[in-house]
């Protein structure tokens, strides 16, 4: 039974691809720790050394990296619906 027509499921097919190649990249930044990326790392205010203030940044970065590749496979349930919508509606034109 398809839900989606056809031009929506070509949209989630590209929408899904892009965001679980941009995600897997981020979390792949994320885990090697990319200066870059320090501004998105949750605020470290308070601690005692600078060992400690280290310790916290990484468990930020490898907490990001974590999300960054759940949300990616979230995208990818997402593509393999769209996948399953889009061979649906090519399916049921050709038998028409």
């Amino acid at each position: 039974m398809a839900i989606c027509g056809p031009k929506l499921s070509l949209c989630g097919l590209i929408i899904s691809a892009w965001g679980i190649v941009q995600l897997a990249l981020m979390g792949i930044f994320y885990y090697v720790e990319a200066v870059a990326l320090a501004e998105d790392v949750p605020e470290v205010e308070e601690y005692t050394s600078i060992e400690d203030f280290y310790s916290k940044m990484t468990h930020g970065y490898v907490q990001n990296a974590y999300n960054c590749w759940i949300a990616a496979l979230l995208y990818l349930i997402t593509l393999a619906f769209s996948a399953h919508q889009f061979w649906l509606n090519n399916r049921s034109s050709t038998n028409v």
